[in-house]
């Protein structure tokens, strides 16, 4: 065929088939050299039209294409986009394990009559003998490879059974080949041309720059609550939220729904049909969000979602951008937002623990360039342009500002003096503490550890109390990015110095940080999110001094240490969200059903009082329904407890240690529920004694620990003690 007649045959099938008059970008180019006989890799990204670039070849091609693809749900929304457009339904196949024998034999007699122009196939279903005879048998136009990046283990979502394609193609037989993908970095490129064979392809790759596209990385405090703002302001809208975990999954999910959004969940844990189902109900629009692993996305053709979120940041800038990628395709808007902490990414380190040597490394380098992409102050779309190999020359983010980095540049400080308050906190607590530990010590917390360990009296104690929690929290954050902090994960992400960090403290020089705003946003007039310099939400002191005295009056007259009726932290959340019902009790940090209903009238009727006399504006957005904790070792622990199981033995059965059923058993308490331990603290202490012990709890400020065990640590171990504790507060306090 010419090339002019096949130009002529290629605009009337782009019209036929697809309703299109004109291609998009290269992809005629691209049809065109695969037409020729020629081996093609086209890196194009998402929304760019990859899919038209193998399936008008396979509709005008004799034979039948075979596209090998990654994900059984991305076969069955190909085939149906496919079937869409109007042809015979036997016109694209899918052939998985998910199809019965009747559904196989189906599939078979359409491709052996000529009706099937393109088989979507798993690369597990091209390993089975069978079906490579099969395959051998038939007329075949020319492979195409979806999602090539899934063949390199430098890409972020490796699939080791597609390093095995190229032997088993050429046993089938010798067509041309087009492998596709959206995103690759240059050493994913070269590894995926040579793992195929393919080192004389023609290469067509298009720009990674996706201009309707904002990004934003905020660091992950309140993440809940700022998810529930951020979608609320975008009501109407499609959205996807990405968590690591499917428990996360679901408890977001939930969260959301019980605040008015509506979410589903989607996992590769859940059943088929639910998660076909769910998956429908977004696409069809009858939901406006689902919350999803990374097993969801891949290939749904939705051009409308307006944004992402990332609950967690990525395992690598690959699974980033390919996710972003999903916002906006239809060139509208597309809002990337993203919430960091880096103690995320230790634990994900922590988790490659186990696996093979080199596999390690790999991620570790993947994931330190996320650290770096959500901590840089430059331009995020440079950076991630210059991460693929691609230059981007127009300024920051071009005339539009679009990235948040360039529309809110951050301001920069001399670091000097803070970084030397910090490095020297934690070597005068011999490095043994978390970042939280050594901030409620700079800042001046009386928190029951800082009290425990004396380091109230340390000299160091309030010294930046000026600068406030989240300042700290950025300079121990930037300290680690820049290598003056190790973090040790096997002790728990206790701090040390490195050598960098012991060579600054003894000749301190001047470095720049960067000061991190306050990223909770208000929505102005049009919906935009707007940046509050000044924060939100901030403590009420005069009321804080009116719930402390509220506290100690109750506890006066109960005959109880105040840590009891509420701690600290709980009237801390009350005198900045103000809650006036028992409703917005319950979702205070700390308080349960048990205690609201216990003590939390007295506490309602002070506010709205305190509320009405002084005019406040309730923060309303910032109300957040919860739902109940699903945490699965909570609930085993409360029906063990029921049914008098030993705590030793309920540790053994669980696999887990005595000190995290403690753990767990004083989350509980805390909450407000009462345990009826009685059956297990009878076999470790005598009346006489533990009435000895309530008694020096209930005389102790906070009911601290300290006093008893001075008095008692010869006789009882720590951990008995903490149960007696445990004990004090269910029965006394709940």
């Amino acid at each position: 065929m010419s090339t002019t007649a096949i130009g002529t045959e290629l605009q009337q099938q782009l019209k036929t088939f697809f309703g299109f008059d004109t291609f998009k970008g290269r992809q005629e180019d691209i049809i065109r050299t695969l037409l020729g006989g020629s081996d093609v890799f086209v890196i194009m990204p998402t929304g760019g039209g990859k899919s038209l670039c193998y399936q008008l070849p396979a509709l005008i091609s004799e034979g039948t294409a075979i596209v090998v693809s990654p994900l059984i749900a991305l076969m069955k929304n190909q085939v149906d986009s496919i079937r869409a457009f109007g042809s015979r339904e036997g016109v694209a196949h899918f052939f998985n394990s998910s199809l019965s024998k009747g559904e196989r034999d189906k599939v078979k007699e359409d491709i052996v009559a000529g009706i099937t122009k393109i088989l979507y196939v798993a690369p597990e279903s091209l390993t089975k003998d069978e079906n490579v005879e099969f395959l051998r048998s038939i007329k075949i136009s020319f492979f195409a490879i979806d999602e090539a990046h899934c063949i390199s283990e430098w890409g972020h979502d490796f699939r080791p059974e597609y390093r095995r394609l190229r032997p088993i193609i050429e046993a089938i037989d010798r067509v041309p080949i087009i492998a596709l993908t959206a995103t690759a970095t240059p050493k994913v490129q070269m590894d995926i041309l040579k793992n195929l064979g393919m080192q004389d392809a023609v290469v067509f790759k298009d720009s990674f720059n996706r201009p309707n596209l904002y990004y934003e990385v905020r660091p992950k405090r309140n993440v809940v609550k700022e998810i529930i703002k951020f979608v609320k302001q975008h009501s109407g809208k499609s959205g996807i939220i990405y968590c690591q975990s499917r428990k996360k999954v679901e408890e977001l999910a939930a969260t959301l729904q019980v605040n008015g959004i509506n979410a589903v969940p989607y996992h590769a844990g859940m059943d088929a049909k639910t998660r076909t189902r769910n998956q429908d109900m977004f696409l069809m629009e009858e939901v406006e969000v689902i919350v999803a692993t990374i097993a969801f996305g891949m290939g749904i053709d939705k051009p409308d979602v307006r944004f992402i979120i990332h609950h967690d940041m990525p395992k690598s800038l690959e699974s980033y951008y390919q996710e972003t990628g999903r916002a906006g395709r239809d060139g509208g808007e597309g809002i990337c937002l993203a919430f960091y902490s880096y103690d995320d990414i230790l634990k994900l380190m922590k988790l490659l623990s186990g696996k093979p040597v080199a596999e390690q490394e790999i991620n570790k380098l993947l994931m330190t360039e996320v650290v770096a992409y959500a901590e840089t102050t430059t331009c995020r779309r440079k950076m991630l342009l210059h991460y693929f190999g691609e230059n981007f020359d127009e300024g920051p983010c071009g005339k539009t500002q679009w990235c948040d980095n360039c529309k809110f540049p951050k301001e920069k400080y001399d670091a000097k003096e803070p970084l030397e308050m910090v490095l020297r906190t934690i070597l005068v607590t011999k490095e043994q503490f978390k970042a939280k530990h050594i901030v409620d010590v700079l800042v001046g917390n009386f928190s029951n550890t800082v009290k425990q360990y004396k380091h109230d009296k340390l000299e160091e104690f309030g010294e930046g109390k000026d600068e406030g929690e989240i300042f700290w929290d950025s300079v121990i954050r930037q300290a680690l990015v820049n290598d003056f902090l190790v973090k040790n994960i096997e002790q728990y992400g206790t701090l040390q110095l490195s050598d960098k960090g012991r060579n600054f403290l003894e000749k301190p020089y001047s470095i720049m940080f960067t000061r991190e705003r306050d990223m909770s946003g208000d929505a102005d007039d049009d919906g935009e999110v707007v940046m509050n310099q000044k924060g939100g939400g901030a403590l009420d002191q005069t009321l804080i001094s009116l719930l402390r005295d509220l506290r100690k009056k109750i506890a006066k007259e109960k005959n109880l240490p105040p840590f009891v009726i509420f701690q600290d932290p709980s009237l801390e959340e009350m005198a900045t969200r103000y809650p006036i019902t028992m409703d917005e009790l319950k979702e205070i940090t700390g308080v349960g059903e048990g205690k609201a209903q216990k003590f939390g009238e007295a506490f309602l009727d002070l506010i709205r009082k305190y509320v009405e006399e002084n005019e406040i504006e309730r923060p309303q957005d910032m109300v957040v329904r919860t739902v109940a904790n699903k945490s699965g070792l909570k609930v085993s622990i409360i029906q063990a407890v029921d049914r008098k199981t030993p705590l030793d033995e309920m540790a053994r059965m669980k696999g887990v240690e005595m000190s995290e059923i403690l753990d767990e058993l004083e989350s509980i308490v805390n909450s407000g529920t009462k345990l009826d331990l009685n059956y297990y603290v009878g076999t470790v202490f005598d009346d006489h004694d533990i009435e000895e012990i309530f008694d020096i709890l209930r005389n102790s400020e906070n009911a601290s620990l300290d006093k008893v065990l001075e008095e008692y640590e010869d006789v009882y171990s720590e951990e008995e003690l903490r149960l007696a504790r445990i004990k004090f507060i269910s029965d006394l306090g709940n």
